[in-house]
């Protein structure tokens, strides 16, 4: 746990991306995490629910402000995600946000092909101006 903690810390001090906590507005309950990841020059998008906070909305909705600060703030051109390839939900979140299925690729601590997408910044401002609240 601290070595994660110290790595997104130096992400953040490095890249100023990390993974950031997402809390619920009721109780503040922490019920999971999204943000980007810097691997040399690609950035990856990332994010985890709790389960009992799945099929709401609420990943759709962190990956937004993700996107928002990572196109209009940081200025990137691109990002890539991917999901467990068992767990289509995520692969919907991607495309309702964007996204465009360019593949699959290897991911090793899961000894599986992962569904891999992108988004430009010409798509995401293209998706923004259909989303609305972007």
């Amino acid at each position: 746990m601290k070595q994660r903690l110290q790595m997104e810390i130096q992400s953040q001090a490095e890249n100023a991306v990390q993974y950031w906590p997402i809390f619920e507005l009721k109780n503040h309950q922490l019920i999971g995490c999204c943000g980007l990841h810097k691997e040399g020059s690609v950035y990856e998008l990332g994010y985890h629910l709790v389960p009992e906070m799945w099929h709401q909305g609420l990943a759709t909705e962190a990956v937004q402000a993700v996107l928002k600060y990572a196109f209009q703030t940081l200025k990137l051109k691109k990002i890539t995600a991917g999901h467990h390839p068992d767990n289509l939900a995520s692969g919907n979140v991607l495309e309702k946000c964007g996204f465009q299925y360019i593949g699959t690729e290897f991911y090793a601590p899961t000894g599986l092909q992962h569904p891999t997408y992108e988004l430009t910044v010409q798509n995401f401002k293209h998706s923004a101006k259909h989303i609305g609240n972007l």
